[in-house]
């Protein structure tokens, strides 16, 4: 059994080596800046603004006079009343255009709010896109972290199996010796074969830490890296978190998901605005310009009509204003109105909801920074204590004053006290790092 542990170890740590061998280190910047650059739902977010970009030009257009040409090509055939009111067989053809134009000057200020509106659109999806990246930032911090979190485990796995190694070496000159009976050799074989898919399972849960940021990232696997291990900030009792309530103030004038939320508040309210507009007369001016050129038509002469002559004698133009009083539209105005009511009412509530999210967020993550700062204290009274207690345990296992039993129990106790230490210390950084980054710091390490 050990052999084979040891066999897989080996083959591990060779495919890890051989992997890691040619691959660039990464900064947790550079793996922000890659996913700014290259994450799918972020290119999503920036069409998205690029398209209310669009329908705020549009609105804009909207106040400029429209302009349309026609044109019309018909052939007649057959018999047909003559200019005696005789019938005739005429084949003849006609061409006809036209011009026409209209410009809006007012329409209860729908086009000014249509404009404002969709302004408010586009900074909301602006707000979005920021949000968007802010969630992959801190996602990206977060699987970073479980990186060199899962590193840290891999070290103390391994640290403990050589220690288990050396007690073996010990363990067989004292069997050898007579001194120990083989059963404690026999134990601590066992519990170094234990140790072994310990260093395994380690660095396996590494790997998949190393998968999930390059999934996250959209890396390609053939395109795999190493990140950086930093220097991590020292952890001592006389740190002090922010409150959590100065934090949230903060969030609320700078965090994306509150501005998007209240710029989608004012879109709500211009819409409710157009639609009382739809309740009021609208005032239009329009101009328009005809022509046309039949192939038959003749002077009272008897002479065929050339066509600049008939363009120069057949013109029609004409202006005008045209009012539009709303009387009667089958309640479509009033039922608008109501809509446009309950969509502003729902919207001042996504408000409200957003703002409460963000405040459960952070309180959540102090509450969780605070908790993990006193497992961390008290996590290291406890590693401190562990190892004084292995050390002794050691001493009286190497001269046969206590069994194997105990001494593996000694040592499980000392992994476990270092295990709970790094969860702590990381479950710390990363909550700390969420409040710095709601009250308006750059995500660092």
């Amino acid at each position: 059994m050990k052999r084979m542990y040891s066999l897989i170890a080996a083959a591990f740590m060779l495919v890890v080596f051989t992997s890691a061998r040619g691959q660039s280190l990464w900064s947790l910047q550079k793996c922000i800046d890659y996913a700014l650059q290259n994450n799918i739902q972020i290119k999503q977010q920036a069409l998205n603004s690029e398209y209310y970009n669009n329908q705020l030009g549009q609105a804009k257009f909207n106040r400029l006079p429209n302009l349309n040409a026609g044109f019309q090509n018909n052939m007649s055939f057959g018999r047909t009343i003559g200019p005696d009111n005789i019938y005739l067989d005429i084949n003849s053809n006609s061409t006809s255009g036209s011009l026409n134009s209209n410009v809006t000057i007012w329409n209860g200020f729908t086009l000014t709010n249509s404009i404002k509106m969709a302004d408010m659109d586009l900074r909301a999806s602006l707000e979005e896109m920021k949000k968007a990246k802010d969630d992959i930032m801190l996602n990206i911090a977060a699987s970073y972290l479980e990186i060199l979190f899962a590193d840290e485990l891999v070290v103390v796995a391994e640290d403990l199996l050589k220690i288990t190694q050396l007690q073996i070496d010990r363990t067989t000159k004292l069997v050898e010796a007579g001194s120990l009976a083989k059963g404690s050799l026999l134990e601590i074989e066992a519990q170094y074969a234990r140790e072994e898919l310990n260093v395994v399972n380690a660095q396996n849960r590494l790997q998949l830490a190393y998968l999930a940021l390059y999934q996250l990232l959209e890396v390609p696997s053939t395109e795999s890296f190493k990140i950086e291990k930093p220097t991590l900030p020292e952890i001592g009792a006389n740190l002090s978190l922010l409150n959590s309530m100065d934090v949230f103030r903060n969030a609320v004038q700078l965090k994306p998901a509150v501005k998007g939320a209240e710029f989608k508040l004012e879109s709500a309210r211009k819409q409710l605005l157009i639609a009382k507009g739809g309740l009021m007369p609208t005032l239009s001016f329009g101009g328009n310009y005809y022509n046309f050129y039949n192939n038959k038509y003749t002077d009272r002469y008897g002479n065929k009509l050339l066509f600049d002559s008939q363009f120069k004698t057949n013109e029609r133009y004409g202006f005008g204003a045209s009012l539009n009083i709303p009387i009667f539209n089958r309640y479509q105005a009033k039922t608008g109105v109501k809509n446009a009511q309950i969509q502003l009412e729902n919207t001042e509530l996504q408000l409200q909801n957003t703002k409460n999210l963000l405040r459960k967020d952070i309180e959540q993550s102090y509450t969780n920074a605070l908790a993990a700062f006193k497992r961390y204290i008290a996590n290291q009274k406890t590693v401190v204590s562990s190892k004084e207690a292995f050390r002794y345990t050691e001493e009286k296992f190497n001269v046969g004053m206590i069994n194997s039993v105990e001494y593996n129990q000694s040592k499980n106790n000392l992994s476990k006290a270092q295990s709970d230490l790094l969860q702590a210390k990381y479950e710390y950084i990363f909550r700390t790092k969420i409040l710095d980054f709601y009250n308006g710091q750059a995500i660092e390490l």
